[in-house]
């Protein structure tokens, strides 16, 4: 046996040096991967322990407390920047996340929503493409992740909101989700057209999209393409129609600003007015309630970030009590319904469920031009008579400043009158009416039967400045679509002042100098396309018309009112029977108090959004009116 020799050879040293070499590094490795270690934990666990954590300081309200449904104490800016959201992030080595788009230089943006969310590998997530041709979808973005998710699960419309922050998304913040309600719902009131009045045959009407039948220009009263005999109460369809080519529409609700209701509530209840029980006019209101409560998109908010459209006054749809000889059916004292916001004709004062579109008129531009063509005409229009006015008396009404005005445009030789005597008129004569209102420096409005006429949307599209005796004629209503400084497109001259002849109509406006009335004159015509509703089968181009305006005020409406639910602010404070006051707010007013025009809205007696049942009797003699105009 040969004995290992007592000294090393060098190959031995070798050997052993680069072992202990190999030690000495995977020793340097650990400690520096410790080192590093320490150093992410401190970065992240503890300085990152300062974010504001979301369960900590953003505490869930639920929709259906004292948040309102419409009208806020805070006003906000129309044209305000959204409120951005940035993200911190918690990752853990090689996580890459991306975050949104930083707001254009020069454009102030409100404090940021700062959040904490825990990631684990980055998950790649697109929005589905909708199943509807030509909707827009926002691009496709790869995003982390949060494990828990309990953020969006307190606020599931969380996804829509951060749509407003991607500037590259043309879409941003204005997608609208469209109920696929069932046919009873719509379209088959409209197979059954024949039943929608009892002595107009709506069929007519619900042509061309709505629009009805294209009018004639035999008197040159017209331009010769986009005018129809557009019946009055036929908003329904049109809107909907309209909504069909909104360029942002989805079918994926975590991306919806809000969502539209296509439930024809005005021609439903045309159908029932008369001769029916409560039962029957409230069938379809109660249908439609249960179906939506029922679908997955209306647990989001609980309904209030839902809109419907109706053509008709609010007072259809407000039935006061269950008596067979009440008026209307009960749709917006539904509690699903005031969750919604309705969009109406005219809305009530006291009320915040409902808001005020303008009526529809005759003209239905395809393009652009048609509208700057129609504008110039009427700039250029000469006017001979200084006022005008377009209707009838009514004797039964003690309150009723028609028989007053009627008398004085009589005797007066810078006025002129079309009386609209019932049966055949040439007031119910669409050419007759824009001749006389384009001939005319100011036209006047008074109350009808309840406080709006579609004459006064016929009258600005001819460039005819309107003459208002009650606010709740325009300057409550309309507040979407209208200047809240009504002095610059109107003259407001009250009821009573004319009951007790403390003012004569046309020494008030002979007052007027020449170049304010021609200031006047323009402020109105400016106004044309935010009034009138676009031809359904086309689109303009780069003008908003009355559509797009209510619509972006929904959308600014929820938008706004998520925010609050976020960030824990409630309105606590708001009074719905003075709701009227809270959309003349000037920017930053929080707080209402006495106004000038409190006589005009007395405090409603019975407390359910009604004085004695007189809105309810107008909104009846509404359609005795219309029973004798086509007698």
């Amino acid at each position: 046996m040969r004995r290992r020799s007592p000294t090393s050879s060098p190959l031995d040293h070798m050997e052993k040096g680069v072992k202990n070499q190999q030690s000495r590094i995977c020793l340097l490795a650990s400690l520096s991967a410790f080192f590093w270690f320490l150093l992410f934990y401190f970065h992240f666990v503890v300085l990152g322990g300062s974010t504001v954590d979301d369960s900590a300081q953003l505490n869930p309200i639920a929709v259906n407390t004292v948040l309102t449904n419409a009208r806020s104490t805070s006003s906000q800016p129309r044209n305000a920047q959204p409120l951005p959201i940035s993200h911190s992030v918690t990752t853990s080595p090689q996580v890459t996340t991306s975050h949104p788009t930083s707001a254009k230089p020069g454009n102030t943006q409100p404090p940021p929503i700062s959040r904490s969310v825990t990631i684990s590998p980055p998950v790649t997530t697109s929005h589905p493409t909708s199943a509807k041709p030509g909707n827009t979808q926002p691009p496709t973005i790869s995003r982390p992740v949060t494990n828990s998710g309990s953020r969006s699960d307190k606020y599931p419309f969380l996804r829509a909101l951060r749509t407003i922050e991607n500037k590259s998304d043309p879409c941003g913040g204005r997608y609208i989700f469209v109920h696929d309600l069932p046919p009873r719902f719509n379209e088959d009131m409209l197979k059954e057209c024949k039943s929608l009045s009892l002595w107009t045959n709506m069929c007519k009407f619900t042509s061309n999209a709505g629009l009805g039948p294209p009018l004639e220009n035999v008197e040159g009263v017209f331009s010769n393409t986009g005018w129809y005999a557009t019946n009055q109460f036929a908003v329904d369809v049109i809107f909907s129609n309209r909504m069909k080519q909104y360029d942002c529409l989805t079918s994926d609700p975590s991306l919806a600003a809000a969502f539209f209701v296509p439930f024809y509530a005005g021609f439903d209840i045309a159908r029932y007015l008369w001769g029916h029980n409560i039962s029957t006019r409230d069938a379809a209101s109660l249908d439609l309630a249960n179906w939506l409560m029922k679908r997955p998109e209306w647990s989001i908010m609980g309904g209030k970030d839902h809109f419907l459209v109706a053509g008709r006054i609010t007072w259809d749809f407000r039935r006061l009590s269950d008596g067979e000889s009440d008026w209307g059916n009960k749709l917006l004292f539904l509690p699903a319904a005031k969750n919604m916001s309705m969009l109406v004709v005219e809305s009530s004062p006291w009320n915040a469920n409902d808001f005020g579109i303008p009526y529809p008129t005759y003209f239905h531009p395809a393009k652009d031009s048609d509208v700057f063509v129609w504008q110039d005409r009427m700039r250029k229009l000469e006017r001979k008579w200084l006022f005008s006015f377009a209707g009838a008396p009514r004797p039964d009404n003690p309150k009723s400043i028609r028989g007053q005005i009627i008398d004085e445009c009589k005797k007066s030789k810078v006025g002129k009158l079309l009386e609209c005597d019932f049966g055949e008129s040439k007031c119910h004569s669409p050419g007759s009416i824009m001749q006389m209102f384009q001939s005319s420096l100011f036209c006047l409005q008074p109350q009808g039967d309840s406080y709006t006429r579609r004459s006064a949307f016929d009258s600005m599209l001819a460039g005819c400045i309107p003459v208002f005796f009650h606010p709740g004629s325009a300057y409550t209503q309309y507040t979407w679509h209208l200047p809240r400084n009504y002095s610059k497109y109107s003259v407001f001259i009250p009821e009573e002042d004319i009951r007790k002849k403390n003012v004569s109509i046309e020494q008030r406006l002979s007052q007027i100098s020449p170049e304010q009335v021609r200031i006047m004159r323009e402020e109105v015509i400016s106004l044309i396309p935010r009034l009138i509703y676009a031809d359904p089968r086309s689109k303009l181009e780069t003008l908003k018309d009355a559509f797009d305006v209510a619509v972006q005020a929904v959308i600014d409406k929820v938008t706004k009112l998520r925010r609050d639910i976020i960030e824990g602010r409630t309105d606590e404070n708001f009074i719905e029977e003075i709701s009227w006051k809270y959309d003349l707010l000037e920017e930053g007013q929080r707080e209402v108090g006495p106004h000038e025009w409190d006589p005009f809205f007395s405090k409603p007696k019975n407390g359910n959004g009604d004085s004695d049942g007189l809105s309810a009797e107008a909104a009846k003699n509404s359609w005795k009116n219309e029973q004798r105009e086509h007698s």
